[in-house]
């Protein structure tokens, strides 16, 4: 549930993972005004450390620490409910997993472009992104638990702070490790170019445009994904509403708000 990008490769890899639980973008206005669970069995929201509500097992409504007994409409709803919730979930991680891959293949095309196919930069990068890659997968297991504070942070520090370092280590550690082979790559440039630095400043300012313009047409379509992850969002404040309106239990908690401006998608 957590949208919008930063920059750079930063900007594909950490589109889910924004700070604060209010996210806007272009279209997009999401607000989640609790903390949240999610684990095989249950799904709670929590204010002030308390649970405020919870589903069990996709069916069982208790607000306040009491079962709500249902009829089969009202069942019908919070069931939904249920599983949408749920299914937004695997939609974050494969936003996740798409933007790290896709943050892959546009450094692999920059380094290519600069030191040819194949090259060690890029094969060290790619190693390690796909290291990264797999700890998002693990972390995402449907076994595991799926926990936003009520600050809107994950538990899970990896999903925070630490992860957006851990990007940057990995790039500038690679980048470090690989400084001889840039500089011989400079080098060549610099022959094939005669000598003329101003041609060689060219080619380099190339590169570094190459650079911004594949990690900014990806971060693009990652955008794009992110905000049909607010659609789910949107749904399930529909059907939130409902459940406001017609469990009186529920009437007084709104802890989701979606809005999308963009009528052609809804």
């Amino acid at each position: 549930m957590k949208l919008l990008l930063a920059s750079a490769i930063l900007l594909t890899t950490t589109s889910a993972f924004a700070h604060d639980r209010h996210i806007s973008s272009d279209g997009c206005d999401v607000d989640l005004d609790a903390g949240l669970r999610i684990n095989k069995n249950l799904i709670e929201f929590i204010q002030k450390k308390q649970p405020i509500y919870q589903i069990i097992n996709n069916e069982t409504l208790i607000v306040n620490g009491q079962e709500v007994d249902l009829d089969s409409h009202q069942q019908s709803i919070v069931s939904e409910y249920s599983t949408q919730i749920r299914a937004v979930v695997p939609e974050v991680k494969v936003l996740a997993l798409d933007a790290i891959n896709l943050a892959t293949e546009g450094v692999n095309l920059a380094f290519d472009e600069l030191l040819g196919e194949g090259n060690d930069i890029g094969a060290e990068l790619t190693m390690q992104l796909h290291a990264v890659r797999d700890e998002v997968e693990q972390r995402f297991a449907s076994d595991k638990e799926f926990y936003i504070d009520e600050q809107g942070e994950f538990a899970d520090e990896f999903f925070g702070e630490e992860f957006e370092q851990r990007i940057e280590d990995v790039v500038e550690q690679t980048i470090q490790n690989s400084m001889g082979s840039l500089l011989i790559a400079v080098g060549q440039e610099m022959l094939f170019a005669g000598g003329d630095m101003e041609a060689f400043e060219t080619r380099m300012e190339n590169f570094g445009e190459q650079i911004e313009h594949e990690m900014e047409s990806r971060a693009s379509e990652i955008e794009q994904r992110g905000e049909a992850l607010c659609f789910s969002v949107y749904k399930i404040d529909q059907l939130e509403q409902q459940l406001q309106s017609q469990i009186s239990e529920m009437s007084e908690f709104d802890v989701i708000s979606a809005d999308i401006t963009h009528n052609d998608k809804i």
